[in-house]
């Protein structure tokens, strides 16, 4: 065995978890979880530069990879904890894995969530056979209470990630990566508490040294750079990426990252919204915000991963129905597709009509006007009209209004 060998070997060995760990949570996960596809994106490697390869985890039946961490801890349980039943705090997606997988086993399960937590996250979880207690307005204050239920009910806590048997589980996705194709040299993976990247990196250092591991966090929830680099967390805000927006990291799972991932980089919300509609537009699939980081990752910091065969893991796809529209929306706005015009001209009858055949001769879309007769910096005898309009694309934009102003009603954008 050659010397640098030895040393990952002697290395891994002290770690929390190993691949063989890995290899046995497979076993145990075989045929009661999907193994999701993972497809090579022609279009999303021409738009970044790298070959890329999709993971969708998405496809789960929970939609999201956390079902593999949670089957792995629920079905290693003696008889006696699984009589008792098991508690975990959670709003997202681990309440929905644990909550499914614990009536697929027989196993009580209680989820303590916020009283915050959005309706239907609230009744997903109950629709999967769990009790549901609703206490506190926020996470810590909901975790303290399903401390309390535990101790006082003898239940068995499930950890949504600083746990050697959540971590193999959500290893696994790796396992599956690699086995379709060998030949990766990046993954790029998400990081909220740390879990999965965990799993994912003792797979591809197992399986190649050499193999580039890459965590992805939110901006402003930067835990695990914080960390790595010996400072306090400072994290809080409103990120579109609610499954990584974690306070702070597990101590296990930073000792397998701080060994084994090669570098951790940072997102902001502006590349994960493009992201989100990349994934609608050009996989025709739907990501929450946390499950499109790692494509939010290349678009951030393209030169990182130009040329390199790229696995990313699209961990999740519960992202509300509201949100994604607005994202969706946003992306028009960003791209020059629905744009806010104002006009400005006299006050007479049949002016807005000119201005509708003005763009619409000019193949734009009005989709909204509205008119005001009373703003202070218009003349008395003027009116001024905001027009939002949708057109094909930036040129077009730029042609529609190139011709309002070459009828003389040159307008002014918002």
């Amino acid at each position: 065995m050659r010397a640098d060998d030895l040393k990952m070997k002697t290395m891994t060995q002290k770690l929390p978890i190993s691949i063989d760990d890995v290899r046995d949570a497979a076993k145990i996960l075989d045929g009661q979880i999907e193994r999701t596809p993972m497809r090579h994106s022609k279009t999303l490697s021409a738009i970044t530069g790298a070959e890329v390869w999709v993971k969708f985890e998405n496809l789960q039946f929970t939609a999201a990879f956390k079902e593999r961490g949670a089957l792995n801890k629920l079905a290693r349980l003696t008889d006696a904890q699984k009589k008792a039943g098991v508690v975990a705090a959670s709003a997202g997606n681990h309440a929905q894995g644990v909550a499914y997988h614990g009536r697929r086993l027989g196993i009580p399960v209680t989820i303590v969530m916020p009283v915050t937590t959005p309706f239907n996250k609230v009744e997903h979880t109950r629709a999967f056979g769990a009790r549901v207690v609703l206490e506190g307005h926020t996470f810590d204050e909901a975790n303290a209470h399903a401390q309390s239920l535990r101790q006082r009910e003898g239940l068995t806590w499930i950890h949504p990630f600083d746990d050697p048997e959540i971590m193999a589980g959500q290893g696994t996705a790796a396992l599956e990566m690699l086995e379709e194709e060998p030949e990766l040299d990046t993954l790029i993976v998400p990081i909220g508490g740390g879990g999965l990247i965990a799993g994912m990196a003792t797979v591809a250092k197992a399986h190649n040294r050499f193999l580039r591991v890459v965590g992805v966090e939110a901006a402003m929830y930067a835990g695990m750079r914080a960390r790595l680099e010996g400072r306090e967390p400072k994290t809080g805000g409103a990120t579109i990426a609610e499954g990584i927006a974690v306070k702070d990291v597990g101590e296990l799972t930073e000792r397998v990252v701080r060994e084994l991932v090669d570098d951790v980089v940072l997102v902001e919300e502006e590349h994960i919204e493009r992201a989100i509609t990349l994934f609608v537009d050009v996989e025709k699939t739907v990501a929450e915000g946390a499950g499109a980081a790692g494509l939010a990752a290349m678009l951030a910091h393209p030169a990182k991963f130009a040329g390199r065969r790229v696995g990313l893991i699209l961990c999740g796809g519960n992202i509300d129905s509201r949100l994604l529209a607005s994202v969706l929306t946003r992306s028009l706005v960003r791209e020059n597709r629905l744009v806010n015009i104002r006009i400005i001209g006299d006050d007479r009858p049949g002016l807005l009509a000119l201005v509708s055949k003005v763009i619409g001769d000019a193949g734009a879309n009005i989709m909204e006007v509205a008119h005001n007769r009373i703003a202070l910096d218009v003349p008395a005898k003027g009116a001024e009209f905001d027009i939002l309009m949708e057109t094909r694309d930036a040129q077009h934009t730029q042609e529609v209004i190139d011709a309002l102003g070459q009828a003389g009603y040159p307008p002014r954008t918002n």
